[in-house]
């Protein structure tokens, strides 16, 4: 397949034409009378001459019609009647709202990969020196692409952008909506099927044309080689695809590579695989897809069909309300507007609300837990992948927000690069460095930078608890991108109001879609079989989950829906004990969910294969963090850890040995099978990643509920003893959470002398220094690092305490060893903690940490330890450099 390849003879006469124009103001320029330009606002984008992340236009004196069209931060043409050679001119014209955002993408993403673009709709531009520079710039450019739509075949700035470009052997064609097999001359002409039945015809008398100049266009473009086809369901790939083809024509190997590494990251965008079962839910994806794009390209049926049901929901409430106010006023009465449900309610306060968000680029879906609200974002992000460069997932738990949000750094290739800067230095431009909340709050700005580009992304905030920030009380608006620009926000929360945005409420499926979900791949049932499918979907309230977990012991295991039915009703109650309003109310008010999961656990605790570690697997794997888990770490955390010394010891010897025993194949294969099974029966759910699992909330709710007490200890000493926490931080963060008592949550997990030593060292600083280095989590590092500092201060005046009475020897004459490393470890907590308050500015508090840090080195280090002379040379540096300040 040959590439067009332009005369180098272009550029130089393109320069030196464009460098004599006798144009040099664009207020001066004045279009004569029956001039053939268009007094229209101009679309014109000039790489050299703007920055990368903005889309202008011409100014026009009607605001709306901009705004309409999709047109934003409106400015004059140029501030130069120079232009470079550029590497590649992109022609459009004006078009459906999807060729807008296509092409701003494609502008944003050649440049951001360092080609130099020059995007012009050039039926919209306003004077004649407009007109000369964006001919210049045409005859300069390395390739042509021009955006081929229906429309373009009756625009005569499409055809003879065409035209040149073929002339100059420059064209690369970038079929929208279009085939190149459908873009056939006589079909056009004389309107041959569907496509060209309203679009097609003599297309050059709409422009008054010659009709030689179309057919010879129109054929070479039938005819070209290298081109490219755009639909909805493939922008992303068509768009790396035209910049692997420019890297590799003009010999920018880094921009080829830049794109291979890309396309290996987006195949692992989705924490969680497309649900092939999934039922339902085709009107909240229209209504996403509304709110979101503000258009349903090709399923204008389905969008009528939704348009008849809300008239038909406000017909029937207008009639009915007039009803009602006749009689009241035929007796007298005030009159009153009664509604018949919820559901209606909910239609007259949201959908007026929905359709003033349309096409501004957020969405919030809400409902109870359990109801398919994670289910319907991932058909979502699946379905409409192609139309964003990459889908952010990010976790909207309340504790793991923040640093959920700050994980997309490295996604969006940004580096915080927090550690490059001297903690004692004082040069910042205005006098002292900056305080935690400046720094927390640049890095969040550059995340927000990112999304703010004409690069569209679809950043998914799944299950928000809360609106503000578990650690500083931020606002969750300060991390979301503004409305109404190329990256969509989709949120899923069970909170009744967000951000003050009408949320999409999920109400429960249809009797039909219940009952396919129930019935899996059964096939014909009998009666009462299906009437038992009937109580149970009533009996466990409707609920997806439920309903799933319905399905899922049908097909797994031999029992019908009738013997099922009585077997759940013949379990006894399990009654459990709730802890406030924080816990969700799903299991406290469905009594017949707990004893429908009673039986799930019950048949994997009986299974001939796996009996009690599945069970114990599913216990451990609710008290770690709201992420993909990996089994390898549950399988670890399988065994009780006994008590004392020596069983601990005995632990660690086991556990080695059972780590070498994971490494066969045997082992792995045991992995692999109950993790099936677990994800067979929808207890957990399956994700990308090979190897991990991840637990539902109502789930993990009653497996803590059920959880034996030992298993939360297993699962911290699982993660310490586990080696590196690379890769599973979150998890390291929730083994945290089990430990020490953050705000009025207490702690769970008591540890001994050495396993605090051990889980500090191991856990806690690598996690701190990772959070701060990669992530600028200044706020809930801080947090860690005093927690942990507080309780190694409660375990050492518990140690100093305990000691052999009968020898009168102190607990630090019986064992020095593991007084020294305990101190020296509290040393270096206090030390991590000084610098930090230094870099943040607070130099009092600093001072007061390095001087606790050196009363405990001199102790037991001794005064002339190098270790005890740097730790006094920092804090003599501090003295000096706070009284020059």
């Amino acid at each position: 397949m040959a590439l067009p390849t332009p005369p180098s003879s272009s550029f130089h006469s393109a320069a030196q034409s464009l460098s004599s124009s006798p144009f040099t103001d664009p207020s001066t320029v004045l279009v004569p009378p029956g001039s053939p330009i268009s007094p229209s606002p101009l679309s014109l984008w000039n790489s050299s001459m703007r920055p990368p992340c903005a889309f202008d236009a011409e100014a026009s004196d009607d605001s709306s019609w901009s705004n309409a069209h999709g047109l934003c931060d409106i400015d004059p043409l140029l501030h130069s009647a120079k232009v470079r050679t550029c590497d590649v001119f992109v022609g459009y014209c004006e078009g459906c709202p999807s060729v807008t955002r296509f092409v701003k993408w494609l502008r944003a993403e050649l440049e951001m990969q360092g080609f130099s673009c020059f995007l012009s709709d050039r039926s919209r531009l306003r004077d004649a020196r407009s007109v000369a520079v964006v001919r210049t710039t045409m005859e300069a450019a390395a390739f042509g692409m021009v955006v081929v739509t229906r429309n373009s075949f009756s625009n005569p700035y499409s055809v003879e952008e065409l035209r040149m470009f073929l002339d100059m052997r420059k064209l690369i064609p970038i079929f929208f909506g279009l085939a190149q097999s459908e873009c056939m001359p006589r079909d056009i002409v004389e309107k041959k099927g569907f496509l060209w039945e309203r679009d097609g015809g003599q297309c050059w008398n709409r422009y008054g044309g010659i009709e030689k100049d179309w057919m010879e266009a129109v054929d070479g473009l039938s005819r070209v080689d290298m081109k490219l086809e755009a639909r909805q369901d493939n922008m992303r790939d068509c768009i790396l695809e035209i910049v692997r083809i420019l890297g590799t024509t003009l010999g920018r190997i880094s921009t080829v590579e830049r794109v291979r590494k890309w396309r290996e990251l987006a195949a692992e965008e989705f924490m969680f695989p497309r649900n092939a079962s999934f039922v339902g839910r085709k009107r909240e994806l229209l209504e996403l897809e509304l709110l979101l794009f503000g258009e349903a390209a090709g399923r204008e049926e389905e969008l009528d069909q939704v348009e008849r049901s809300r008239g038909e929901y406000r017909r029937r409430i207008e009639e009915r309300g007039v009803k009602i106010s006749e009689d009241t006023a035929r007796k007298g009465k005030e009159p009153i507007v009664l509604m018949e449900s919820d559901d209606e309610i909910e239609f007259l306060q949201g959908f007026g609300s929905r359709e003033r968000m349309v096409g501004r680029g957020i969405a919030v879906v809400t409902g109870e837990s359990g109801i398919g609200k994670t289910e319907l974002l991932i058909e979502f992000a699946y379905k409409f992948s192609q139309r964003y460069k990459m889908v952010l997932w990010v976790g909207g738990e309340a504790r793991y927000l923040r640093r959920n949000y700050m994980k997309l750094l490295p996604l969006l290739g940004v580096d915080v690069d927090v550690v490059a800067q001297n903690e004692l230095s004082l040069d910042r431009q205005g006098g002292g460095p900056k305080s935690f909340a400046e720094m927390e709050g640049e890095a969040i700005g550059k995340v927000r930078r990112e999304m703010m580009r004409d690069i569209p992304f679809l950043l998914v905030i799944d299950n928000l608890e809360m609106e503000e920030d578990w650690w500083d009380g931020r606002n969750v608006m300060e991390l979301l991108p503004r409305f109404g620009g190329e990256t969509h926000v989709l949120i899923s929360t069970r909170l009744s109001n967000v951000i003050s945005v009408q949320p999409l409420r999920l109400l429960h499926l249809s009797a039909g879609e219940a009952m396919s979900l129930m019935r899996g791949t059964l096939g014909d049932l009998p009666t009462e079989d299906v009437d038992a499918l009937r109580a149970l979907e009533e009996k466990v309230g409707r609920l997806p989950l439920a309903l799933a977990l319905v399905g899922a012991i049908l097909s797994e295991m031999p029992i019908n829906p009738l013997k099922l039915l009585e077997k759940i009703n013949r379990m006894p109650y399990r009654k459990m004990v709730w802890n406030g309003k924080k816990e969700d109310p799903v299991l406290r008010h469905n009594p017949f969910l707990v004893k429908l999961l009673d039986l799930c656990f019950s048949f994997l605790n009986h299974a001939e294969k796996f009996k009690k570690p599945s069970i114990r697997m599913l216990h451990a794997s609710s008290w770690l963090a709201p992420a993909p888990v990996p089994v390898s770490t549950l399988v670890l955390a399988l065994m009780e850890v006994p008590e004392g010394s020596h069983a601990i010891q005995l632990w660690k010897k086991c556990r080695r040995r059972f780590a070498c025993m994971c490494i066969k194949p045997r082992a792995q294969n045991f992995e692999v099978e109950l993790a099936d099974m677990m994800v067979r029966l929808r207890i957990v759910r399956g994700c990308t990643k090979i190897g991990y699992i991840y637990m539902h909330d109502i789930i993990k709710l009653y497996a803590r509920k059920t959880d034996y007490s030992s298993i939360a200890h297993a699962i911290v000493q699982a993660i310490t003893t586990g080696g590196s926490i690379q890769g599973h931080y979150e998890h390291a963060w929730a083994t945290c959470f089990l430990v020490f008592k953050f705000s009025i949550d207490p702690s769970i997990v008591d540890l001994s002398v050495q396993d605090m030593v051990s889980f500090i060292k191991k856990i806690v600083l690598p996690l701190a220094m990772h959070d701060l280095k990669a992530f600028s989590q200044y706020t809930s590092v801080l947090e860690l690092l005093r927690l942990a500092t507080e309780k190694l201060e409660a375990m050492e005046d518990s140690f100093l305490s305990e000691g052999d009475n009968s020898s009168n020897k102190s607990a630090v004459q019986i064992a020095p060893n593991i007084y020294y490393e305990f101190a020296h470890l509290r040393a270096t907590l206090l030390e991590s903690r000084a610098k930090l308050m230094i870099r943040g500015g607070l130099y009092d508090i600093g001072e007061q940490l390095y001087r606790k840090a050196l009363n405990i080195k001199e102790v037991i280090c001794g005064w002339e330890h190098p270790e005890t002379q740097a730790t006094r040379q920092i804090i003599e540096k501090l003295i000096s450099l706070q009284t020059n300040f």
